[in-house]
């Protein structure tokens, strides 16, 4: 399977686009006018979103216009499978973290990535884990005092 560099740019920029849509849709909601006061809160994510989608519609345009000699693919098999070795652990990140807490999650996340498709040795990779997951613990939990998802196995250990 071979995804042409063109047809990898305008999907991209779709993408991109849509999502400065979906920024200028939100910011609408929150007021994108200038009054008394100054701006309302939406009025620079709009603008932002405008400029995203600018910048989406011009890249398409480009794409169109550009000679397609030689053109080298956008994702072949290999690059395909790295994409996809790289996307499903953060699937599984996100769910595990919605499941079993952030932290365990975040612990979780780091540990296999780093041992497994980094090679990392055992004791590295777990070391690593366990200091990523107390510098997030210690920054958001004591310095920022935001509270993050702790999940069920934290909150019968009797940290909330």
């Amino acid at each position: 399977m071979e995804i042409s560099r063109r047809t990898g740019e305008i999907g991209a920029a779709i993408v991109t686009a849509l999502l400065g849509i979906i920024v200028c849709y939100g910011s609408t909601e929150n007021g994108i006018q200038w009054d008394s006061s100054g701006p309302q809160p939406g009025y620079f994510p709009f603008y932002i979103g405008c400029l995203i989608i600018f910048g989406s519609v011009a890249t398409i345009i480009q794409t169109l216009l550009r000679r397609r000699d030689g053109e080298e693919p956008f994702v072949d098999a290999e690059r395909l499978r790295n994409v996809v070795f790289f996307f499903l652990p953060i699937i599984a990140f996100a769910a595990i973290s919605i499941w079993l807490g952030l932290y365990i999650g975040i612990f979780i996340y780091i540990f296999f990535t780093m041992w497994i498709p980094g090679k990392m040795k055992l004791h590295n990779a777990l070391l690593t884990a366990i200091i990523v997951v107390a510098v997030n613990y210690i920054l958001f939990e004591v310095l920022f005092t935001v509270p993050l998802l702790k999940g069920p196995i934290l909150n019968a250990l009797g940290i909330y």
